[in-house]
């Protein structure tokens, strides 16, 4: 099976995206890079690009992509938990791990959180601390904090 990598310009950083014929593997933050110019041939990847446009410009709120990250056992039950978790909610890392029926589980949980390969669309941004805080984002707090506000309609203003 051939993997093909794209790029997307997001309002919060570029992102890059893997996947093939079986479905999207990745999609994280990258910093610094030129992106090429070639189209995917992947039709999921279009798909992807497309609907992350959607996202971005407020008119979708649940992805429709075939998904097909790569992990243990363990770590695809926590991302598939993840998507279960509506668009403008959060859940503390506590309740996820009641969810996955395992309360002790919440560091596990949390690690597998961090190890989520599909940003956005397996929306591990949803998860905060039981007190309500921001915590633990591969692709940078300030970057959780604006998909939440983005998702609440709440979008803070830069003064400086």
């Amino acid at each position: 099976m051939i993997t093909e990598t794209t790029y997307y310009k997001s309002p919060i950083g570029i992102l890059e995206i893997k996947g093939d014929n079986e479905g999207i593997q990745s999609v994280l933050f990258v910093d610094d890079i030129a992106i090429p110019k070639e189209k995917t041939s992947i039709k999921e990847l279009t798909k992807c690009i497309l609907q992350l446009d959607e996202y971005f410009s407020e008119k979708r709120k649940k992805f429709d992509l075939k998904l097909n990250p790569q992990g243990t056992v363990f770590q695809q039950k926590v991302w598939n938990e993840l998507i279960n978790v509506s668009f403008n909610t959060t859940r503390s890392y506590l309740q996820q791990s009641k969810k996955l029926g395992d309360v002790k589980a919440i560091r596990a949980v949390g690690t597998a959180n961090g190890k989520n390969p599909i940003s956005i669309i397996i929306p591990c941004h949803r998860i905060v601390g039981s007190d309500g805080s921001l915590t633990g984002y591969a692709g940078g707090i300030w970057r959780k904090k604006w998909l939440l506000e983005h998702e609440s309609g709440c979008k803070q203003q830069r003064l400086f």
